[in-house]
């Protein structure tokens, strides 16, 4: 599969998106088994990397349960997991009641990435990254507190998820120049309002990673090519799902975009896997980009 980069390693250019195995709008989750057999074929695939985070579960009293998925599915792999790059988040809480809030304190985080790193197994998570801003804090004290993490080994890499432009510049000023490894936004046909942090990512060699990049888990990934007609006609002419044009059209916005898509089934990452190798024309590009309101600069 083609490869881009990641905190300074190659990884396949679609990863997957884990959270569906644990948690999405439906509330239907495949047995513990299921899952793991879902990650094997995304593995099989080619895919190298895995996106999780400690929140993704199906109950507040069993935090961790995706990356125990992800860390049994590694185990159990038939191949080299030493070469699959798994990236999980924090700063989100779940407590009793299924009460949601936000933590970005230097304790929180520092017990948040100790029970990532005993869960899935490792002595340092490869990419940790921050998962929604809390605003009670200033952001760049956050910063400075992942950055302990990292000097103190227990993260190798720095990213930040739901971020504006304006956070990322904050986060790359208090991490230093070159030290922010990715951003992690919502971006799709359905959610286009992340191209400008998309861009901007990739003027700075920041890795750019849409969530939810076929439009999401309550139907709108497979509807995608219902909604948004350009990418079923593109589909059709090249003889595949309107799902792997999503993902391609998606690569060909910047070489710096290394798309997550989610999956329940294992159909679904193997066909997603392949839009790796869909080559669109710079005119069908343009006309899906322009379908969804991204228009070319000048």
């Amino acid at each position: 599969m083609q490869q881009r980069t990641l905190a300074g390693r190659q990884v396949s250019a679609i990863g997957l998106g884990a959270m569906p195995l644990s948690m999405n709008n439906d509330k239907e989750y495949p047995s513990f088994e299921d899952a793991v057999t879902t990650v094997h074929a995304a593995l099989d695939a080619g895919v190298t990397l895995i996106d999780t985070a400690d929140i993704y579960a199906p109950a507040w009293d069993q935090m961790g349960h995706n990356e125990r998925i992800v860390a049994e599915a590694l185990r159990t792999w038939n191949g080299d997991a030493s070469s699959i790059f798994v990236t999980t988040k924090g700063g989100i809480t779940r407590s009793e009641g299924e009460v949601w809030g936000r933590d970005g304190s230097e304790a929180y985080l520092r017990s948040a990435v100790e029970k990532s790193l005993e869960i899935l197994g490792l002595d340092q998570i490869e990419l940790y990254q921050y998962h929604r801003p809390d605003r009670w804090l200033v952001y760049g004290d956050i910063m400075k507190a992942l950055g302990k993490l990292q000097q103190e080994g227990l993260v190798r890499a720095v990213g930040i998820s739901n971020a504006s432009v304006e956070e990322i510049q904050i986060a790359i000023d208090v991490l230093g120049e070159g030290n922010l490894a990715s951003v992690q936004n919502e971006f799709s046909p359905r959610h286009p309002g992340s191209y400008s942090e998309l861009r901007f990512c990739g003027a700075r060699g920041i890795a750019f990673l849409p969530w939810s990049p076929l439009g999401g888990t309550g139907g709108g990934a497979r509807s995608v090519g219902d909604r948004f007609s350009a990418f079923r006609e593109v589909g059709e002419a090249h003889g595949v799902s309107p799902q792997r044009v999503v993902l391609a059209w998606e690569l060909a916005l910047d070489p710096h975009v290394i798309p997550i898509p989610g999956a329940r089934r294992a159909a679904s990452i193997t066909d997603s896997a392949q839009a790796a190798d869909l080559e669109l024309s710079p005119d069908e590009v343009t006309r899906l980009s322009e379908s969804v309101g991204i228009f070319a600069e000048g």
